[in-house]
């Protein structure tokens, strides 16, 4: 694969060989580091997946002319060079992995500082597994790392989808045991058990839908999202704006942002490579005032999204942003009330960014990968699955996440809280709609909604649907184009043409 090759072709010289290296505790938590920073590859958080993979679904489309006819507008081909790269950044993260988990007991170091390096790599080799099999489905699993390139180390046939959903689940809970509680942490840029039990709620909830149907898995996602719940040390920002000017901001809010990709500078000095794309790819295009930060704005949302806002929920203006700048210097200029494909997503606001200058090519935003936002949703969703309806909790639970839209009191402690937005009496098909509209309220653009919509089997559904709105109102041929290339092979994407003529016993995609 090219992930073992690339990695296993090289002269010692050019890489952290085993043979010479993994001598130390601080050469275990380098290695670690190297394999935190997949996260940060251009082919995932840092460039493709902000809005340039068709990730968002039916929230938004791509409308950026350097991406037509690719996967960014569901013009899939098995030579897509996004997907190969995503599929590259994962494999070699995988490796890195495995190569330090192979060499992790070498040093002679404090046992409790190695067991958390240990559970942190298991959990982000499992994340990178969870990327790979919920995009791809049957993936190749590999768990130790290749003892050489030649041709027969890396002739590696694909995984059921179910087992590597397993496996995931397996590393992910031994994991849960090695990492520390996020407030011995502090911070988000690290696995915490937070982070390992949200994941596997997610994880639960992935194998619960389509196309593994393992309907036993949604109490374990209930009862994996109750322990970030129970652990009282997670509630919700009273502001939902300021979530995310605290991403452009490198200020930590452990309380709500979970676990989130970190990003640093500005592109420029000694570690350029440090920052990523998030609010320059995904943010309120601007291409002209270099004081409010450069934006390519490749990411619009729907009349879908805009409209699933009630009256008074802050969420809206926030997350499919009014207006556009316009000029240098940059006037905030409102689109007309009719151009709602128009809309920019405007989570990540560089105007909010700290540090300066504001350069065009990269940007300090971090990026989301957990909220407890999310959590609540998931344990709502679960419990009503369970229960075969929502208790009294999943109405607290999916009620709190709407308060704080709304901009009320989140609990019933605070003296102006009232429940005028909460939702009460649906029953179990009501509140599973009530809920999934809920998320992509709560979460749009965030790069969940394909993953949701594959689960709960309406993708092509959901996608027909916003095109048929497209061919009416939008007023661009990009969301026109997006929505009406999407077919049911889009479910997940092919095995990149390049893998299979490297590895002779992968199998094409069905379909592709």
């Amino acid at each position: 694969m090219v992930s073992c090759q690339g990695f296993l072709e090289k002269r010692p010289e050019d890489f952290l060989s085993p043979a010479n290296y993994y001598e130390t505790e601080t050469h275990l938590n380098t290695a670690l580091n190297g394999v935190y920073s997949t996260l940060t590859k251009g082919g995932l958080y840092a460039n493709h997946m902000l809005g340039r993979m068709g990730l968002d679904a039916d929230e938004g489309y791509n409308l950026y002319n350097s991406d037509l006819n690719t996967v960014s507008d569901y013009n899939v081909v098995t030579t897509d060079s996004k997907i190969l790269a995503y599929w590259v950044a994962l494999y070699e993260g995988i490796n890195n992995a495995n190569v330090l988990l192979a060499n992790i007991d070498r040093p002679i170091m404090d046992e409790n500082k190695r067991e958390q390096i240990r559970g942190e790599t298991l959990f982000l080799r499992a994340y990178y597994y969870l990327m790979l099999v919920s995009r791809f489905g049957d993936v190749p699993l590999i768990l130790n790392p290749a003892p050489s390139a030649s041709p027969e180390h890396v002739q590696i046939p694909r995984t059921p989808a179910h087992e590597v959903y397993e496996q995931i689940l397996q590393d992910m809970e031994a994991s849960s045991h090695l990492v520390p509680d996020i407030v011995e942490i502090g911070h988000g840029g690290r696995v915490s058990k937070s982070a390992v039990w949200g994941i596997m709620a997610r994880v639960c909830l992935y194998m619960a839908g389509e196309p593994i149907n393992d309907v036993t898995k949604y109490e374990q996602a209930r009862n994996w999202a109750e322990k970030v719940i129970t652990s009282g040390y997670h509630k919700l920002n009273a502001s939902f704006s300021q979530v995310f000017i605290n991403y452009a901001q490198d200020l930590y809010d452990i309380q709500e942002s979970i676990w989130e990709v970190e990003f640093w500078g500005n592109g420029s000095g000694l570690y350029p490579s440090n920052a990523g794309m998030v609010g320059r790819n995904n943010g309120i295009g601007n291409t002209q005032d270099e004081s409010i930060g450069y934006a390519v704005g490749v990411l619009r949302g729907t009349r879908w999204l805009f409209e699933l806002y009630g009256s008074g929920d802050t969420r809206r203006d926030w997350t499919m942003a009014p207006f556009r700048y316009v000029g240098n210097p940059g006037v905030q200029t409102n689109w007309a009330s009719s151009a709602i494909y128009n809309r920019y997503c405007g989570k990540w606001r560089r105007i909010h960014e700290l540090v300066s200058p504001r350069l065009a090519a990269r940007t300090p935003q971090n990026y989301p990968l957990l909220r407890y936002s999310d959590v609540l949703l998931m344990y709502a969703e679960a419990d009503n699955y369970v229960n075969n309806g929502p208790s009294a909790l999943a109405y607290e639970y999916i009620n709190q996440v709407r308060r704080r839209g709304y901009g009320k009191p989140i609990d019933s402690s605070d003296p102006d809280f009232d429940t005028s937005v909460d939702l009460a009496d649906l029953d179990q098909d009501g509140f599973l709609k009530e809920l999934q509209n809920e998320r992509s309220r709560e979460l749009a653009f965030e790069c969940l909604r394909k993953s949701d919509l594959v689960r709960w089997g309406i993708f092509i559904k959901r996608m027909k649907e916003v095109m048929d709105d497209a061919m009416n109102t939008a007023s661009t041929t990009q969301a026109k184009t997006y929505y009406t290339n999407a077919s049911e092979r889009d479910v997940i994407w092919p095995i990149p043409s390049y893998e299979l003529g490297i590895n002779k016993k992968l199998v094409p995609t069905p379909g592709w």
